[in-house]
């Protein structure tokens, strides 16, 4: 039997599986790289064994200094976890090849399904190689990993090449794997995927179905079990050539078949018709998926329980058990969906959730969030005896969690959840956020009433610093500004009176907590201010701005700015001071977060400073380059035309 389990990996996986480990008696083994010596989840686990390093490719990518550690601190079996070194199956047989005991499938099954391009072979399905204009728009695609790393739509035949090797360079930099294919494109399909876990004696478990369809950068947003809304002969379908896909190629442990539906209502007049199938094959993912918890809790397993107990040579038993409810799981991310999805690093000063939900987490209030690696916080996740139920709960704990510190997707979350298309089954598809972005991130109603209660909360603070009277506060009119909102007060012998905005009445005001009127309706906000500037008044979250400008803040026109941490991957071939640009031509790469980000031309001009270098690590605001625009005179045309 296993008695120590180190995970190759970190974070919240490594969090998940700990606790079950804990559950079962197995001791438990870290490895973390330098940006993570203070993880959460190298302070849960028993022991832990640094990598050194901070980047992936020096830590996390190391199998050799996995397996190393492994045998250091005496363990016997190693979990990979997702992501990193996951569908490695060179890692695989070096673990065995150690001695130690592999909690996943077979080398030869991994190399079958964990390379998309041979997994398609399998299935009798061939990549295009010779893209032509007629089968745009297509899909660059990673041969090893996922979670939408290594992944391109592209639209135009000139396009290509360039994505392709973006593609490349991203997927060589999360899976140390640069190999990327093309296939067919489907706008607008739903992403469904079928869980699978076998024992090594020959039985295969379906264990239903999960609906993915809410996705950002080919990344899931939302998941949730069963699938909602599939016709029962489709969801055969699927069942079938799930186990089949498993069986083929002797697999041993959790793995996830994925599917692309292009239409549900077509696909069942299909497949009763004997037409062809809608249901289109992606790939088998060969490990434990990130959304795995919405089919425990409605199958009510613990599907890293089975994953050792299979890994000890367990059998199944002949069938699952019964499944009951629906559960949602939402990917809370440091990132800001309103600024392209930019990623986000720092201080997460709190998070906090109501009780009765299940929470998977690397993080804890107090915690840093790495450059280096991805950037989600926790899985909130939510079973219910409905959908509607489940839905409605979830939202719930969204919008009442708090999440201090990061710009997050929370608010993002809630109103997905909320949204009639997501509401209704039948118009779910992967274009929902193409769609219903620029709706969805709209500042909420009521912010400025935050903005209000940050302003009197910070006034109280002040007062109860210099003494706590209204007579040693200025009698006159205060003014603070948070964002794009000005609040308007005043402070007197009967308390605040707020000027603007109109139509507030001061209930109460204290330095943590303030009560306003509006419209009738008395509201309750919570404030939290932190040295950084960013302050949470209720479930908004807002930053100072200063009242005066600071001059050597200004930057000259056509200056680009990183808009994260990160590190400079890439230059365009070529691109020196002096050249002609043109608008949104692509001049260099940031990596952060396991994604690469383009940075484009902000307008058509001349590029007049170049200051990045492949492997430079700029913070945030740092001044990249600038493009001094063709419509702005140079100085020499100053001159000339004085």
């Amino acid at each position: 039997m296993i008695s120590t389990v180190l995970v190759a990996n970190r974070g919240e996986i490594a969090c998940r599986i700990f606790r079950t480990c804990r559950e079962l008696g197995i001791a438990t083994v870290a490895v973390y790289s330098d940006a993570d010596a203070d993880a959460l989840h190298v302070r849960e686990a028993d022991a832990a064994v640094r990598l050194p390093g901070a980047a992936p490719s020096d830590t996390y990518l190391r199998g050799d200094l996995v397996v190393a550690a492994a045998l250091a601190a005496g363990a016997d079996a190693i979990h990979p976890g997702y992501g990193f070194l996951s569908e490695n199956a060179d890692f695989a047989r070096a673990v065995t090849r150690a001695g130690l005991v592999w909690v996943g499938p077979p080398p030869e099954a991994i190399e079958a399904m964990a390379s998309k391009t041979r997994a398609k072979e399998l299935m009798g399905i061939a990549p295009l190689t010779d893209v032509t204009p007629a089968d745009l728009p297509v899909l660059v695609k990673a041969a090893a990993g996922g979670g939408g790393r290594g992944m391109r739509v592209v639209r135009e035949l000139d396009a290509l090449q360039e994505e392709l090797a973006a593609a490349s360079a991203e997927a060589e930099s999360a899976f140390g794997d640069g190999e990327v294919f093309v296939e067919p494109y489907v706008e607008n399909g739903r992403h469904v995927e079928v869980q699978v876990l076998a024992d090594a004696h020959g039985t295969v478990w379906t264990l239903g179905t999960r609906d993915c369809s809410l996705q950002r950068r080919h990344q899931k947003v939302i998941e949730e079990a069963p699938a909602p809304g599939l016709p029962a002969v489709l969801v055969d379908e699927l069942y079938a050539r799930s186990a089949a896909a498993a069986k083929a190629v002797g697999y041993v442990g959790a793995g996830t078949v994925e599917f692309l539906v292009a239409d549900v209502p077509q696909a069942l007049g299909s497949a009763r018709a004997g037409g062809t199938p809608c249901a289109h094959f992606l790939e088998m993912n060969t490990r434990l998926q990130v959304e795995h918890p919405v089919t425990e809790e409605v199958y009510g397993v613990d599907l890293v329980a089975l994953q050792l107990a299979v890994a000890e040579g367990e059998p199944l038993p002949p069938e699952p058990p019964e499944p009951a409810g629906h559960a949602i799981e939402a990917r809370l991310y440091a990132e800001d969906p309103a600024s392209g999805w930019t990623p986000q690093t720092g201080a997460l000063h709190r998070m906090e959730f109501p009780a009765g939900v299940r929470v998977d987490t690397g993080y804890v209030s107090g915690d840093t969030v790495p450059v280096h690696y991805d950037a989600m916080l926790a899985k909130v996740v939510v079973h219910a005896a409905t959908r509607d139920q489940a839905v409605r709960r979830l939202a719930h704990v969204l919008e009442r969690a708090a999440v201090h510190g990061l710009v997050t997707n929370r608010d993002l979350l809630a109103g997905s959840l909320r949204h009639p298309e997501f509401r209704d089954p039948a118009l779910l598809d992967t274009g929902f956020y193409g769609r219903n972005l620029d709706a969805l991130t709209r500042p909420e109603d009521g912010e400025a009433y935050g903005a209000v209660a940050a302003a009197l909360a910070d006034a109280a603070r002040n007062a109860g610093r210099f003494g706590g009277g209204w007579r040693n506060l200025p009698s006159q009119e205060q003014t603070k500004t948070y964002g794009e909102h000005e609040v308007r007060y005043r402070h007197g012998r009967d308390g605040y009176t707020v000027t603007a905005p109109e139509g507030v009445r001061v209930v109460s005001a204290a330095a943590d907590r303030v009560r306003l009127e509006t419209g009738g309706v008395v509201r309750d906000y919570a404030v939290a201010a932190y040295p950084d500037g960013t302050v949470h008044a209720g479930r908004f979250r807002l930053t100072a701005r200063p009242r005066f400008t600071d001059p050597t803040d200004r930057q000259e026109p056509g200056s680009l700015l990183a808009p994260m941490p990160g590190t400079v991957v890439r230059v365009a071939d070529g691109l020196a001071v002096g050249d002609a640009v043109a608008a949104g031509q692509p001049l260099l790469w940031l990596e952060a977060m396991k994604m690469e980000h383009r940075i484009t031309a902000p307008a058509s001009g001349t590029l007049t400073a170049l200051h990045a270098a492949p492997g430079r690590q700029v913070e945030v605001g740092a001044l990249l380059a600038v493009v001094q625009p063709s419509h702005v005179p140079t100085e020499a045309q100053e001159e000339t035309a004085s």
